[in-house]
């Protein structure tokens, strides 16, 4: 297995416990997409989080933290260094300790759309 192959198999976990609970748009290969069940003013359902395997990096998006910024108020400045974007982590290879702490502002994330009446 490719080293992109491996992230995006570890960031993909981190997300994948929430897509039972939600809408799942795209579980492939190299991607998974989540929506939740609320519909937006658009008539659209409000994105949750994806993770998708690239050329040269590994994607994960998380919505929550562009919904509630204060959610990365407590980031390190290792993740936050890894942000391109409001919403959006790349990574070219493993680093557990990043992914335990995208995993808890994932949870975190979940919770705060729960508080918002999204999920």
């Amino acid at each position: 297995m490719s080293e992109l192959a491996t992230v995006f198999t570890e960031l993909r976990a981190i997300l994948r416990p929430y897509a039972r609970m939600l809408e799942i748009a795209v579980d492939s290969d190299g991607e998974l997409y989540v929506n939740t069940r609320y519909i937006q003013k658009n008539k659209k359902p409000l994105f949750f989080g994806a993770v998708a395997l690239k050329k040269n990096y590994v994607s994960f998006h998380l919505m929550p933290v562009y919904v509630r910024p204060q959610l990365l108020d407590s980031i390190s400045p290792e993740l936050r260094a890894r942000m391109q974007g409001k919403s959006c982590f790349n990574f070219t290879k493993v680093n557990k300790p990043l992914f335990n702490e995208l995993a808890v502002l994932t949870k975190n994330g979940f919770a705060g759309y729960e508080e918002q009446g999204f999920v």
